[in-house]
């Protein structure tokens, strides 16, 4: 028997290989899947089984380009209605891989069509569960997010089913194998590690603990953060379908000219510049928005960028498939082709350039008693703003400055030093502030890490938001 955990960072999601005598399963494929593939050919195994959690919601999942590829069959669990050919599996039915098996274990409540799925190994014994967005560790799956006409409130209560019948029940040496790790929006308050064991949950989860339905429900729809818009996004199109990741790959690495570029450009299409903050800040081209690749790429992206737009890119040199593939995993089909020659090229031929200029929080310190018309504009979460941040700064969250109405309420005279926890976010706050025409900004280095410690920076708490 053979199990890899394939995790990817960037979204903190988890891809599952299992094998044992030449037959192999995957559990919750990303939408690039040649890894699968690879990893199947060189151990000489044939890809028997595709099985799905739940209608992802978070990330595209490669379901149907690998099940084209291998021939085999998409599992989901009861009541999962597609687009296209699946087997929607019995709750408790058993699929066999070379010498363990798998049970389809139906666990509704982070969707109703959720399910886990239980490895047993050659002996029959219980070996491991993959949890899907049902169990992670320390948490559960929110239930807010694939809910049709039921609140989160009864999906919660159907999850407390789950959790008392199906999860409770197993062994505490069974290993817990979950779809997310630290940094998923899809629950609350994930733990570090990216597997555990049932036993370990039981002591530490605080969704496993002895407690009436009432106190769980409370429990897990308590303190949930707003989804990022994608999610209904992605989910739909899990459900329906996508383009072929190969078709996506070609169009949006296709190297355009400087004037095929301009062409692209004056169309109104999305203009996405993926380099570093630090070397993006020295020069970019006009109305250009920066979302890096060194941070969450993917999901700023998903929680940014319309879905509905063409983009092109200026990506580093060599990064542009990288670029368009993890575009492709939040569910962006829609990329043109990259600038041959990236900024250089533009900057080369003579073409107008913009850039963000830097101050150190110290300079933010000695400018605040002088400047009347000084606005600091802190895009960080507004649980992280409650936490703490300059008096009298304007919250404006990252993830709604989509909204144009948001950023109309900034007057001309204004001088804002824009900031968030470490100088990601604001990079991209700043590159949509000029994208609408608002130039008169700073960005501020290092952000509230470097801000806090100035002493002469007067810092309050907003204590409506941690109540």
């Amino acid at each position: 028997m053979f199990i890899q955990q394939l995790y990817t960072n960037c979204l903190s999601e988890a891809a599952y290989y299992i094998e044992s005598e030449g037959e192999a399963a995957i559990i919750d494929p990303l939408r690039d899947i040649n890894d699968y593939i690879a990893m199947a050919k060189e151990r000489k195994a044939v890809i028997k089984y595709i099985f799905e959690t739940h209608f992802h919601a978070d990330f595209v999942s490669g379901h149907i380009d690998l099940a084209k590829e291998t021939g085999a069959p998409i599992v989901y669990g009861p009541g999962a209605v597609t687009s296209f050919k699946v087997h929607n599996a019995a709750d408790g039915e058993i699929f066999k891989i070379g010498k363990i098996s798998i049970e389809l274990l139906h666990t509704p409540g982070h969707t109703l069509e959720s399910s886990c799925y239980l490895l047993k190994d050659e002996n029959g014994k219980d070996h491991a569960i993959f949890t899907g967005d049902t169990l992670f560790v320390g948490d559960v799956g929110r239930p807010d997010l694939s809910s049709g006409n039921m609140s989160s409130e009864e999906l919660a209560g159907i999850m407390y089913g789950t959790i008392q019948d199906k999860i409770l029940p197993l062994h505490d040496d069974v290993i817990v194998y979950p779809a997310h790790g630290p940094g998923s929006s899809c629950g609350k308050s994930l733990g570090p590690n990216t597997h555990s064991t049932i036993g370990e949950e039981k002591k530490t989860n605080y969704a496993l603990q002895p407690q009436t339905k009432e106190e769980f429900i409370k429990a897990v729809t308590d303190g949930l953060n707003e989804a990022p818009r994608y999610f209904a996004i992605n989910a739909k199109i899990n459900q329906q379908g996508y383009d072929a990741i190969e078709e996506v790959r070609k169009r949006g690495t296709k190297a355009l000219s400087l004037a095929d570029f301009k062409g692209l450009k004056k169309e109104d299409n999305i203009l996405l510049d993926t380099r570093h903050a630090d070397v993006f800040k020295e020069g970019f081209i006009p109305g250009s928005i920066f979302i890096g690749l060194e941070g969450r790429f993917a999901e700023w992206a998903g929680s940014i960028l319309p879905f509905d737009k063409k983009i092109i890119l200026v990506t580093p040199e060599g990064k542009e498939e990288e670029t368009v593939i993890r575009l492709s995993r939040v569910g962006f089909d829609k990329m043109e082709g990259y600038l041959k020659g990236g900024f250089e090229a533009w900057k080369k031929a003579g073409e107008r350039v913009d850039m963000i200029i830097d101050v150190e929080a110290d300079e933010l310190a000695m400018d605040i008693p002088h400047d009347d018309n000084l606005v600091v504009v802190d895009v960080r979460k507004e649980t992280e703003f409650g936490e703490g941040h300059v008096k009298d700064a304007v919250n404006l969250p990252l993830a709604e400055m989509i909204d144009i109405a948001q950023l109309a309420q900034f007057e001309e005279n204004q001088n804002l030093y824009v900031h968030c926890a470490g100088g990601y976010r604001s990079v991209i706050a700043a590159s949509l502030l000029k994208r609408q025409g608002i130039h008169n900004l700073r960005n501020v280095v290092g952000g509230w890490a470097k801000i806090r410690e100035e002493k002469s920076i007067k810092v309050v708490k907003e204590a409506s938001v941690l109540n």
